[in-house]
């Protein structure tokens, strides 16, 4: 037996081994990798982080860039990375003095008048029930059960409340960590933001120097394809977001309807989550202001079916662009397997990542089509080449 055979061989006896082992001890492998991955953690929300204010961070660079004189070059990126993260924090600041007390006046004004909206709820169910004669819900009671609910809901709320009191040291120490995380986090974030052009130079160098010349062109290909697709995705969605929570405000004001600044806030959050976001948004505010006015929900859904189509067709693809280029059935499929695997995270993360597999497969299909047709003979040619 050769070397390489007896390699190969004791290669493939490891290898069963090993996964022998996982397959016999899957809970212990299961458990060290979630200690592992929580180790990782704050290095992994780093990253996201700083990932998503690369874009800005590129912005203000390019500025300074220009601004500063040659000797502070080396300060443009510290520089850019503080003026994010100042913008950052000035505009959450901003939104919580604006949109919190709104939405606190409107969730006080929900629950002083819910047992109103319960009984004008009722009202329509019995109109409904009279008019198209069904027998089986003329007997429910929708008032008393939505009170009721509602009861429950608040003395649930105050049940766990005082149960976990006596907790309140376990509480406080999963705080505490949340914090640290979260801080570390941030510093992680930092540090990657304002060093980004030299960490990317660095990982490239070392995909040049430990893979082959082919499998590392198709790495970075892939990384530099994925990167582009999840930027343009998650500002696309957060310009389109905003764009469609400060619009739905300002025609609900036009228009006078109840409780603006909580459904156009429902309404932009819900817009993060592609195709489902905007049914989502259009549900709630809709059963909400069903129990105040069904006509006024009727117009609510009509205004906000028109305001999409305005946001969708002409706003969104002139501010953010282009989309990615994905077909409207995938994204529908990406969107309903990444909810079922991944629910919230996965209907978010499922369309870049389609966009991506989506670009790959038609890149490497036109290749291998292109390569098929060279292999073909000339129809043009001689239909009987001369013999040798």
């Amino acid at each position: 037996m050769d070397k390489k055979t007896f390699r190969s061989l004791i290669l493939l006896i490891t290898y069963a081994i090993v996964l022998v082992a996982v397959i016999v001890k899957l809970d212990a492998v299961a458990g060290w990798l979630g200690g592992v991955a929580g180790a990782f953690q704050p290095l992994v929300i780093g990253g996201v982080i700083a990932f998503i204010l690369n874009r800005p961070c590129n912005f203000f660079a390019r500025l300074y860039e220009k601004a500063l004189p040659e000797k502070a070059k080396g300060a443009v990126r510290p520089l850019a990375a503080a003026t994010v993260y100042l913008a950052v924090v000035v505009f959450i600041t901003a939104l919580a003095a604006l949109v919190v007390p709104e939405l606190t006046r409107s969730l006080e004004l929900f629950i002083s008048n819910i047992n109103t909206y319960a009984a004008n709820f009722q009202d329509l169910l019995d109109w409904v029930v009279a008019k198209l004669d069904l027998e089986q819900l003329a007997n429910l009671d929708l008032s008393t059960g939505i009170s009721e609910s509602l009861q429950k809901l608040l003395t649930g709320a105050l049940d766990a409340l005082t149960n976990t009191l006596p907790h309140l040291i376990g509480m406080t120490s999963v705080l505490i960590s949340a914090v640290v995380t979260g801080v570390i986090s941030l510093v992680f974030s930092i540090y990657m933001l304002s060093g980004a052009p030299r960490l990317t130079a660095q990982c490239r160098r070392l995909v040049r120097a430990y893979l082959p010349e082919r499998a590392a062109d198709t790495v970075l290909r892939v990384t530099r394809l994925t990167a582009d697709t999840f930027t343009k995705y998650i500002s696309g969605q957060m310009v389109e977001a905003c764009i469609l929570g400060g619009l739905c405000f300002i025609g609900m004001c036009v228009f006078r309807f109840d409780y603006a600044p909580l459904i156009s806030v429902a309404v932009g959050v819900f817009a993060l989550i592609p195709i489902a976001g905007a049914y989502l948004g259009a549900v709630l505010a809709v059963l909400l202001l069903v129990m105040i006015d069904p006509w006024e929900a009727v117009w609510f859904l009509v205004f906000l079916v028109a305001l999409q189509q305005l946001e969708g067709n002409l706003i969104y693809p002139r501010v953010v662009g282009t989309s990615m280029g994905l077909p409207g059935i995938w994204v529908l499929a990406a969107v309903t397997v990444g909810g079922s695997l991944l629910q919230l995270v996965g209907m978010v993360v499922s369309v870049p990542l389609a966009a991506v597999a989506y670009t790959l497969l038609k890149q490497d299909l036109r290749e291998r089509t292109a390569a098929l047709e060279a292999r073909r003979p000339d129809p043009s040619g001689p239909e009987n080449p001369p013999q040798a």
